[in-house]
């Protein structure tokens, strides 16, 4: 991308972040566009496919472009949530929380449930300009295992996540994400584990230095998005985090390519 092309390209993503455009809105028209930012039409739909490709839009048509997130289901009504009575802790330290809940579910007898509450997590895939994704190759213990993941962790008290995807990126890998967006938050056990999971997108990275987080840090790489079927077909992708956001960004470059085919 040219000067131009790259100022427009960062006006549009800053005008999607904000509070603007809602879910479902429809952008501007090329031609509107194309006035606004003072480049020409080639150069705004390469502007409009890195958009589509990352996620932050999608096509509606044949050149209707808007905000992703509409939905067409609608809520159920009428259901009722658990009754929640009390709960009381069977251990608890920095690194997890056991407890014990007194629940009761609609139109079942009333009993104890356990929960897990692990910490507030956050995890961050950096892409750069050659379609590659920012990861470490790692020992974990507890499968026996070696594997691929993204950097994250634990969000600080008083820390914002997407200042924990920044930080946890570069004490791990050395490397210094240039933005980061956010994804989505997720359970990954929602059923009895208590962990939210922030899963951001990286674009562009300065490296900055060696890794300062010695005990998280692996062998460091720049892997091919085109690699990432075949490890996830080997089983070498490791944690939920690393497979939600890579299926995340998959799934939007295939929705790009279908309908750049069209």
């Amino acid at each position: 991308m040219g000067p131009k092309t790259a100022k427009a390209y960062e006006a549009l993503r800053a005008m999607l972040a904000s509070d603007e455009y809602a879910p479902g809105d429809k952008l501007p028209s090329e031609r509107t566009l194309v006035e606004q930012f003072g480049i020409g039409r080639t150069a705004l739909r390469q502007v409009l496919a890195r958009l589509v490709a990352e996620g932050a839009l999608e096509v509606r048509g044949r050149s209707g472009y808007r905000v992703p997130g509409a939905v067409s289901v609608k809520v159920p009504e009428g259901l009722e949530p658990w009754q929640i009575y009390g709960e009381r802790d069977i251990y608890d330290n920095k690194w997890v929380k056991l407890q014990l809940w007194d629940v009761e579910p609609p139109g079942v007898e009333r009993f104890e449930h356990h929960v897990v509450r692990l910490q507030h997590v956050a995890i961050t895939a950096v892409l750069d300009d050659h379609d590659r994704v920012l990861m470490l190759w790692r020992y974990r213990f507890v499968p026996q295992q070696w594997g691929w993941e993204l950097p994250g962790g634990i969000v600080d008290a008083g820390e914002e996540p997407a200042e924990t995807a920044r930080r946890e990126v570069e004490e791990e890998t050395g490397w210094r994400p240039k933005s980061v967006e956010h994804v989505v938050t997720y359970q990954p056990v929602v059923g009895m584990v208590d962990s939210p999971h922030e899963i951001y997108v990286g674009h562009g990275a300065e490296r900055v230095g060696d890794p300062t987080d010695l005990e998280e840090a692996g062998h460091i790489e720049w892997v091919p998005l085109a690699d990432i079927p075949g490890l996830m077909a080997r089983g070498q992708l490791m944690g939920s985090g690393t497979l939600v956001a890579l299926l995340h960004i998959l799934a939007n470059r295939e929705k790009s390519r279908a309908t750049a085919s069209n």
